[in-house]
């Protein structure tokens, strides 16, 4: 990995979901380009494990705190404790996330609350946490992990489409209010990554088999991420193919859901 982004060099990037998957990736690149990582999420071992091969990769601090997106109380601790240590936080990168398929008629109600309170109401927390103080400093960027299924929605993500979709609309709103303050908020829409979400979210085991090379790679999507910190990127699309279907959905509604129904109908 190449050191681009100079903008990094001693920043501080908190990650949350950083144990593994996209968050994980995002942690490593950071590091890379010389920032000071902290990274959140439930499992401890595997944290240690990301923080340690952050602080190698960067020759300074890492951190690594236990946090459940779903806890309010839990994420306050994670704020105070990173702010403890580095002083102030840079760069938050709202990741923390997970995905169930299931129709709708059939879905788990307690599956669906947690997913927006992890999805949705966690990043809510952790933005009303940590952007008052990038707003005192005129400084900072709060990007938001979304998804491709929160602009064109497909059978049985119901719920997962939902919370990402919420997602788009808090950080559009959230951009244009924190835009005079020159912080920045940016979006990522990935489509599917290969990474252990579809573990949990896929009941078949074959989702990404199916969609075969629209597939994504979890480091070169946290390449364009680290990419875009500390530039005033309103959105990362990836792939372009989805990046552009949405836009037909946009402008073809009908015709979106006939070709959902039929060419993307994979779970």
């Amino acid at each position: 990995m190449e050191r681009k982004n100079q903008f990094l060099a001693g920043r501080v990037v908190f990650i949350t979901g950083g144990s593994s998957g996209l968050g994980e990736q995002i942690a490593y690149r950071a590091a890379q380009a010389g920032a000071r990582v902290a990274v959140a999420a439930r499992r401890r071992e595997r944290l240690l494990q990301v923080r340690d091969k952050c602080t190698q990769l960067s020759g300074g601090d890492a951190h690594a705190v236990v946090m459940d997106a779903a806890d309010p109380a839990q994420i306050r601790h994670a704020v105070e404790e990173v702010l403890d240590k580095f002083g102030q936080i840079d760069v938050l990168v709202n990741n923390a996330g997970f995905g169930y398929f299931a129709e709708a008629v059939d879905f788990d109600m307690e599956i669906a609350e947690r997913m927006f309170r992890v999805n949705i109401l966690g990043m809510m927390h952790l933005t009303r946490l940590v952007a008052p103080q990038m707003v005192a400093r005129r400084s900072g960027q709060i990007i938001n992990i979304a998804s491709q299924g929160g602009k064109t929605a497909t059978p049985k993500s119901t719920c997962y489409s939902a919370t990402k979709f919420a997602v788009l609309g808090y950080s559009n709103a959230l951009r244009l209010e924190l835009r005079p303050h020159g912080v920045y908020v940016t979006t990522v829409n990935p489509g599917p990554i290969a990474t252990d979400f579809f573990a949990a979210a896929d009941q078949t085991g074959d989702y990404l088999k199916r969609l075969g090379f629209v597939v994504l790679d979890a480091d070169k999507v946290a390449k364009k991420v680290v990419q875009a910190m500390g530039r005033p990127c309103r959105e990362v699309n990836l792939p372009l193919m989805m990046e552009l279907g949405a836009r037909f959905y946009t402008l073809f509604p009908r015709l979106g859901d006939f070709l959902v129904l039929k060419l993307f109908n994979f779970k």
